[in-house]
């Protein structure tokens, strides 16, 4: 009988950089999964921190390589998108590897505000405040820039969001401009709800900026919904983009920074292939051309990565509480928690994360699908990135399952301490880190909810 173990070494590269199984038990960046279940129980969420400084360095690495090999004129800037995971163990780590930061809403300034406070940044940190502003939103950047953080840069969102800014401040300022751009032809409609269309930014900026006492416009930004992909559509987008920023440049010096928005893939599957080194150069090197056609300086390339930091961080393991035979051919996994509260992507967006067994992998396999325990008939998982279908160790001992790379935005959609469908609480969450001399720390950042914390947020009293 071929064990699952040998099933899956057979069908992938398998063991990776990342997972291996030791006497039947699978460990991920050498975290015994196991041990880690036994020692704080299921359902539970855990973040190994060191991925999140690798994959920072990783991209710097690859775009300053690029730089280098084109002999591009100017530098790379990472930023860290806050949306993908706004806690404060990311931030830090993000913070402590010499990333900058790109917002999007309001309470994304008073936590940068409390990040200062405890030294984990100081006020030449760049911020990019990205999105549609609220009053609420602008008066805190009003107020930052005020309080000295000099590279606070509001990108305008639309042309009106500009008066706030020159009703209130009267010193010197910086300005990103974000450019509408098309959606994939597949998308409901044709052009991004963010932005100012390109056929108006230059206009704009004679009519409104040029001569301005006080704002100088440093950035031009876009953002391709489908991420940075070596796809037609992207390359389109992105030519068309600097073409804007040359003509641009062209009547404002000041201008000399690209926001690429858009982020590079994450693995969700163990048949993940990008061809990182090739598509960043190709990035450098288009810039760099049409630069020299429209015989402009190059500019600062930045990136803003979220789901690219912080994914491959952070994973999601069950216990197995029971099997159901429903039918000659679907057998089902019933496990401790919910997919669709707690992996909610897996609900509104179709999104596939690399599932594996934790147990059992010296026994045989089967096709199984994975229920979760709501009543709702989508709290269910039931095939791969790869391939439409999930295996699973066929055994009738204890079975442990974990989802892997999890870490952008499913912690934030599902609402952390707050109420979730069917009532189900959140897990227990463990933060894990590197000691100075190399052995790991572990943290529980919170316990799993109980009853009487949903009862309150219910207005229920005791």
């Amino acid at each position: 009988m071929q064990t699952f173990h040998q099933f899956l070494s057979q069908s992938y590269y398998f063991p990776t950089e990342v997972f291996k199984v030791l006497d039947d038990e699978l460990y991920f960046h050498d975290i015994n999964l196991m041990e880690l279940i036994e020692t704080y129980k299921t359902p539970l969420r855990f973040t190994y921190l060191p991925v999140i400084a690798k994959k920072i360095e990783q991209a710097r690495k690859l775009f300053n390589d690029a730089i280098s090999k084109l002999d591009y004129k100017a530098p790379y800037t990472y930023c860290y998108c806050t949306k993908s995971s706004h806690f404060k163990h990311v931030l830090v780590e993000v913070l402590r590897n010499g990333a900058q930061l790109e917002t999007s809403s309001a309470f994304d300034l008073p936590m940068i505000r409390m990040l200062y406070r405890a030294g984990h940044l100081d006020k030449n940190i760049r911020v990019i405040c990205n999105g549609f502003k609220d009053y609420e939103y602008k008066q805190h950047i009003v107020d930052m820039i005020h309080d000295g953080f000099k590279n606070v840069m509001p990108v305008l969102d639309n042309k009106e969001e500009f008066n706030f800014y020159q009703s209130e401040l009267e010193q010197p300022f910086l300005l990103g401009i974000r450019l509408a751009t098309e959606e994939p032809p597949d998308s409901s409609f044709y052009t991004s709800r963010l932005g100012i269309k390109g056929n108006e930014i230059i206009s704009f900026y004679q009519n409104r900026l040029q001569n301005h006492p006080y704002a100088k416009v440093k950035l031009l930004h876009f953002f391709v919904h489908t991420g940075i992909q070596d796809s037609p559509f992207f390359w389109s987008e992105l030519r068309k983009f600097v073409n804007l920023y040359c003509e641009l440049r062209k009547i404002n010096p000041h201008l000399d920074m690209l926001d690429i928005g858009g982020g590079l893939p994450f693995q969700n599957s163990l048949e993940f292939e990008f061809d990182y080194p090739y598509v960043i150069e190709e990035i450098v090197k288009t810039i760099k051309e049409i630069c020299e056609e429209h015989q402009v300086p190059e500019p600062e390339i930045i990136t803003e990565f979220g789901s690219y930091t912080v994914a491959e961080s952070s994973c999601t393991l069950f216990k197995v509480l029971g099997r159901k035979q429903q039918n000659d051919r679907e057998k089902w996994f019933m496990i401790d928690g919910s997919i669709i509260s707690m992996l909610p992507d897996v609900w509104a967006l179709n999104r596939r994360f690399i599932i594996l067994p934790i147990n059992n992998w010296d026994a045989g396999y089967e096709r199984v699908f994975i229920g979760g325990m709501t009543c709702d008939s989508d709290d269910y998982y039931n095939h791969e990135a790869n391939v439409d279908a999930i295996y699973m160790p066929s055994t009738r001992k204890q079975q442990y399952i974990g989802f892997f790379h999890t870490g952008a935005y499913q912690e934030i959609l599902s609402g952390v301490g707050g109420l979730h469908h069917c009532l189900m609480p959140d897990p227990k969450h463990v933060v894990i880190g590197l000691l100075p001399d190399g052995s790991k720390s572990y943290r529980v950042l919170h316990e799993e909810q109980n009853s009487k914390q949903v009862m309150k947020i219910l207005g229920y009293k005791s």
